[in-house]
């Protein structure tokens, strides 16, 4: 297979990006979510920095809807 057959390019977020999009919480808070496992799964990139694939938060989001089936 190769590798220009790939169906679309996964948008890659970063964290302020993903800070803006759940509503402005502080960077604190996202990374103590972090700690207790209660964000989005993050890539670390070889840099150090993180990103958030934009389906996995869409799904994270989702997942988190009132009145979500269980």
């Amino acid at each position: 297979m190769a590798r220009d057959s790939r169906a679309k390019t996964v948008e890659l977020l970063t964290v302020r990006e993903v800070l803006y999009e759940l509503g402005g919480i502080s960077r604190r808070t996202f990374y103590r979510w972090r700690e207790l496992r209660l964000a989005p799964p993050c890539i670390r990139l070889p840099n150090g920095e993180l990103r958030v694939r934009r389906d996995v938060l869409n799904d994270w989001l989702e997942e988190r809807a009132e009145g979500a089936a269980s």
